[in-house]
C-alpha cells in the first residue's frame, strides 16, 4: 500500500469547531475555545502526524508498532510526559499496547493497576451508553499519586461500533490547561485508529489464515508423504516376498524389511504347529538384542498373548515383568492369517520408552497378509512339486518296469514266434491244415497275428525305453522326399482301395535332400500312415506333403512334412494328450480298430530325436500331423 493511499485514509479535514462539551473527549482543564491561529496549527501537526502514521503502516502493518509510532508522534506534539493506548477486554484488565514517556519513571507497566483505572472508565462509557463529562480525573486519588499524574486526557477509541479501547495523554511534572486544538486533534486520531486498527487486524486474520493453511499444506504433505512413503515400503516388500517360492526365503526378507522400514532394534517371525500347540522362530533380525532363533514355545504358556493371535487380532504391549534377557521392551505382535487359519506371527521389538504409530501397526497388518499369502503359495508350490517329483518316480518305475518286462519277454516272443513257424512247417506237410482241417488253419491264423502284435508291442516298448534313455546313435544318410515317399507308400496301395481311400502326395519344388536317420524317418512315417488309414472314412483323402521353409535370421532350413486325413475331426482338448504313452481318445474309435496307444508316443521321440517337432492340428472335418526336419544349410 502506498503512503499515497494511506494518508488519502487519514488526511480527511478536520472539523472546526468542535468543542470539549460535544467531543468524546474526556480532559481536565480544557480550554474552553479554539482560535483560528491554533487552528492553522492542528492542520500541520495533523498533517505531519498523518504522514508518520502513514509511514509507519507502509513499513509494516504489524498493529503494535503503528499504535507505537501514533503515540511518539503524539507526544512529540503535545509535549506531554506521557502518551498511551489501551485496549479494552471486558474479562481481563486489558493491555496497554503503546507507550511514550519523557522519562522512563514515567513508564507504565503493561498491566498495571492503571489498566484496571482503564477498565473502570471502559464499563462506566459502555454502561451509560455516554461520555464521562469533562473536568475532572477518571483515576482515583492514589492512583494519580502513585502515576503523578497531574492532567489528563481520555479518548474513548471505537471500532466497528464497538469500544476497543482508549488514547490516554497524561501530564506528570505539573497541571495542565488542554487547549481546544489539542483536544480536537486526539478526537481526529481516535476517530482515525479505528481505520488502522481495522487493517492491522485484517491483516493479522490474514496472517493468521495464512499460518494456519501453511500448516495445514505442511500437515497434509506429511500425511501425502507418510502414505506414499507407507505405499512404497509396502510394495517394496511384497515385491521381494512375490518374488520367492522359498518360504524360508520369505520370512527373512519379510523380517529385515520390516526392521528397516520401522526403525525397531529387533524383528522375528514365527511358525505354528497347531497339532503340538506350539510357536517356533525361524527367522530373526536383530543387531542389539539377544537372538531367539529357534526358541519354541507352547502356546497354552502365554493364553494372554496366543488366544488373541490365533482370532486374528493385532496388539502392542510392555510386559510388567521385565525380561531376564532382553529387559523391559515394547512389542507389537501381528498374526500371519489367511482364510485357512493362522499360521505364525510376526513380533516388533523395540526399547519401552518406543511406541508403534497407527502407520507402523497397518504396516505390520499388510505386510503380514502378504506374508500369509506367499507362505500357502510356497507350501502350494512345495506340495506341487512333491506330487510332480513322485509322479516322475512311479513314471520312471512305469517305463523301468515295462522296459524290464519287454526284455524279459522278448526271447519267449521270441522262441514262440519260431515255433509257431516251425509247426506251420509240419502242419503243411501233414496235410493238416486243408480240406477238412480249416478250422485249424483258422486258429493258427489266429495265433501267428496275436504272436506278432505281441512282440511289435514289445519291440514298440523298449524302442521307447532307448529313446528315453538317449543311448540311440544316429545313422545319418541323405533322403531325396520325390523319390522316396511313392516307394514308402506303394504297400499301403491294396489297403487304400479295399477301404475307398484316395491319397495324394504334394512335394513342393525345389526340394533339397534330407539329412536324416532313415530307418527313424520311414518308421515315423508308416506310424502316421497306419493311423490315417485306420480313421479315414471311405471315400476321404489322405494327402502327403513336403515342403522347404526357409531360413528365418541365423536359423537353419526346414523341411515340413505333412500327413492329413479328411472325415474325421479330433476334439481339442485331446490334441495335447495324443502324444502321451497309452493314451487312446475316448470314445473316438468308431471302427474298433484296436491299439495300444504307444504309436504316436514313439512318433514324437523319433521326431525329437531327430532334432525336429511334430504337432496335430484339427479342424473343419480334417486332421493333419505336422513334423518339421532340420536339414543342413549347404543343402539349399
Amino acid at each position: 500500500m502506498s503512503d499515497h493511499h494511506l494518508e488519502a485514509d487519514f488526511n480527511l479535514p478536520l472539523r472546526q469547531g468542535l468543542t470539549p462539551a460535544l467531543s468524546p473527549i474526556s480532559a481536565t482543564n480544557p480550554e474552553p475555545s479554539i482560535s483560528s491561529q491554533d487552528w492553522e496549527r492542528q492542520q500541520a501537526e495533523w498533517q505531519k502526524l498523518v504522514r508518520a502514521i502513514a509511514r509507519s503502516a507502509n513499513q509494516s502493518l504489524d498493529l503494535h508498532r503503528m499504535l507505537q509510532t501514533a503515540t511518539d508522534k503524539v507526544q512529540q506534539v503535545l509535549q506531554t510526559d506521557r502518551v498511551l493506548i489501551y485496549h479494552y477486554k471486558p474479562r481481563s484488565k486489558g493491555d496497554i499496547l503503546a507507550q511514550s514517556v519523557t522519562e522512563a519513571r514515567w513508564q507504565a507497566e503493561p498491566r498495571s493497576d492503571l489498566t484496571r483505572q482503564f477498565r473502570a472508565l471502559c464499563r462506566q462509557i459502555n454502561r451509560s451508553k455516554a461520555l464521562v463529562q469533562s473536568g475532572g480525573f477518571n483515576i482515583d486519588t492514589s492512583s494519580r499519586h502513585h502515576f503523578q499524574i497531574q492532567a489528563e486526557v481520555s479518548i474513548p477509541v471505537i471500532v466497528q461500533d464497538s469500544l476497543w479501547g482508549l488514547l490516554v495523554v497524561h501530564q506528570c511534572r505539573a497541571d495542565r490547561q488542554w487547549k481546544a486544538w489539542e483536544l480536537n486533534l486526539l478526537h481526529q486520531l481516535a476517530i482515525h485508529l479505528e481505520s488502522l486498527i481495522q487493517q492491522a487486524e485484517l491483516y493479522q486474520e490474514v496472517q493468521r489464515l495464512n499460518t494456519n493453511l501453511e500448516r495445514q499444506i505442511q500437515a497434509r504433505t506429511a500425511e501425502l508423504q507418510l502414505a506414499f512413503e507407507f505405499e512404497a515400503t509396502l510394495k517394496r516388500i511384497t515385491d521381494k516376498v512375490r518374488d520367492s517360492l522359498d518360504e524360508d526365503q520369505i520370512l527373512e526378507t519379510v523380517v529385515a524389511e520390516l526392521a528397516k522400514a520401522t526403525g525397531v532394534v529387533g524383528c522375528n517371525a514365527a511358525l505354528y504347529d497347531l497339532e503340538k500347540s506350539t510357536s517356533t522362530i525361524h527367522y530373526e533380525y536383530t543387531n542389539d538384542l539377544s537372538p531367539y532363533q529357534g526358541r519354541s514355545v507352547s502356546l497354552e504358556a502365554f493364553p494372554e498373548i496366543y488366544n488373541q493371535l490365533l482370532e486374528g487380532l493385532s496388539f502392542q504391549f510392555c510386559s510388567l515383568m521385565p525380561n531376564p534377557v532382553r529387559g523391559r521392551v515394547a512389542m507389537l505382535t501381528c498374526p500371519i492369517v489367511d482364510d485357512q487359519g493362522v499360521l505364525g506371527d510376526l513380533w516388533l521389538i523395540n526399547q519401552a520408552f518406543c511406541r508403534y504409530t497407527e502407520q507402523d501397526i497397518r504396516l505390520v497388518q499388510q505386510v503380514a497378509n502378504q506374508c500369509a499369502i506367499a507362505i500357502r503359495q510356497a507350501r502350494l508350490f512345495q506340495a506341487a512339486q512333491a506330487q510332480v517329483k513322485e509322479l516322475e518316480r512311479l513314471n520312471r518305475l512305469k517305463d523301468d518296469f515295462l522296459s524290464t518286462v519287454s526284455h524279459e519277454l522278448r526271447t519267449p516272443m521270441a522262441n514262440m514266434k519260431m515255433a509257431i513257424q516251425m509247426l506251420s512247417v509240419a502242419l503243411k506237410q501233414a496235410g493238416t491244415m486243408e480240406g477238412q482241417e480249416q478250422r485249424i488253419a483258422q486258429y493258427f491264423q489266429i495265433l501267428s497275428k496275436e504272436c506278432q502284435r505281441e512282440t511289435s508291442l514289445i519291440n514298440d516298448l523298449l524302442d521307447l525305453s532307448r529313446l528315453d534313455s538317449e543311448s540311440q546313435t544316429l545313422n545319418l544318410t541323405p533322403v531325396d522326399l520325390k523319390s522316396w515317399l511313392p516307394a514308402i507308400t506303394q504297400s499301403f496301395t491294396e489297403r487304400l482301395e479295399e477301404q475307398e481311400q484316395q491319397l495324394k502326395i504334394q512335394v513342393s519344388h525345389p526340394l533339397p535332400p534330407i539329412v536324416t536317420d532313415l530307418g527313424y524317418l520311414e518308421r515315423i512315417l508308416l506310424e502316421l500312415l497306419q493311423n490315417a488309414c485306420k480313421y479315414t472314412p471311405a471315400r476321404e483323402t489322405i494327402t502327403i506333403a513336403a515342403s522347404l521353409l526357409p531360413p528365418k535370421e541365423a536359423d537353419q532350413p526346414w523341411i515340413s512334412l505333412s500327413i492329413s486325413n479328411t472325415g474325421v475331426q479330433l476334439p481339442a482338448p485331446e490334441l495335447s494328450r495324443i502324444f502321451e504313452k497309452f493314451y487312446r481318445i475316448p470314445n473316438n474309435d468308431p471302427w474298433q480298430h484296436g491299439g495300444t496307444g504307444l504309436g504316436l508316443a514313439l512318433v514324437k521321440k523319433l521326431v525329437e530325436h531327430l532334432g525336429g517337432k511334430i504337432w496335430a492340428e484339427s479342424n473343419t472335418n480334417e486332421t493333419c500331423f505336422s513334423i518339421l526336419l532340420p536339414t543342413p544349410k549347404n543343402a539349399l
